[in-house]
């Protein structure tokens, strides 16, 4: 069985996958959210609006918000810019 994964605080920011907000035009503000970045561990970080409030009563079977945990949306635009960047395997 595989170890529980936790999140390493400690972890850099490596790059940004995608392009940012600015240049997909979805914000006025040169660093404003939505973003998506790869860690120098190799985990990645999601920068969007916390709607888990909005969804928690409606998650599906099987889906769960663990505490510590939020349910971030971002734009489509922004995951299919960062596809690019994010290796098949």
């Amino acid at each position: 069985m595989a170890e529980k994964w936790e999140a390493d605080s400690s972890a850099s920011f490596l790059r940004r996958l995608g392009k940012s907000s600015h240049e997909l035009g979805q914000t006025s503000g040169d660093g404003s959210c939505p973003d998506i970045w790869e860690l120098d561990n190799g985990d990645v970080v999601v920068i969007g609006a916390d709607l888990t409030t909005s969804y928690e009563s409606r998650l599906p079977d099987g889906v769960s918000i663990d505490p510590g945990e939020r349910l971030v949306v971002i734009p489509r635009a922004t995951i299919l810019a960062a596809k690019a960047d994010i290796p098949d395997a």
